[in-house]
């Protein structure tokens, strides 16, 4: 029988990857994005969730970070919330935001996991 598992080349990278609005949380320390709008919109979401809280990333940034290295990750694809790091959509930025995403990198980097930054997602 032949084998007909696809192969990838030397040097793939598995990992994971996420979504900010999907996993973050903070909305207390974030401006608004077009996604929490939209969340507020009546009938828009199932039971009226939003992204506020959703995982907690945000707050459990360390914890989450010995999870992904417990599980053997080699690459965590992450996007960024401009709304974090801009809150006012542009002008001044906020640098506990641009902070959050150091302390996730150098996290990363520090259990051997590849930080790959979205910009836009």
């Amino acid at each position: 029988m032949a084998d007909n598992r696809p192969t990838f080349p030397e040097g793939f990278v598995w990992g994971t990857a996420t979504a900010s609005f999907q996993i973050e949380g903070g909305a207390d320390t974030r401006g608004s994005s077009i996604w929490n709008r939209f969340c507020r919109e009546p009938g828009r979401v199932l039971h009226g969730d939003t992204g506020d809280v959703a995982c907690d990333h945000y707050h459990r940034v360390e914890e989450d970070l010995d999870l992904m290295a417990d599980l053997g990750l080699r690459a965590y694809r992450f996007s960024i919330s401009w709304p974090r790091v801009l809150p006012g959509g542009r002008g001044q930025v906020d640098e506990a935001g641009l902070d959050f995403y150091r302390r996730l990198a150098d996290g990363l980097r520090q259990r051997d996991i590849l930080p790959v930054a979205t910009l836009y997602h």
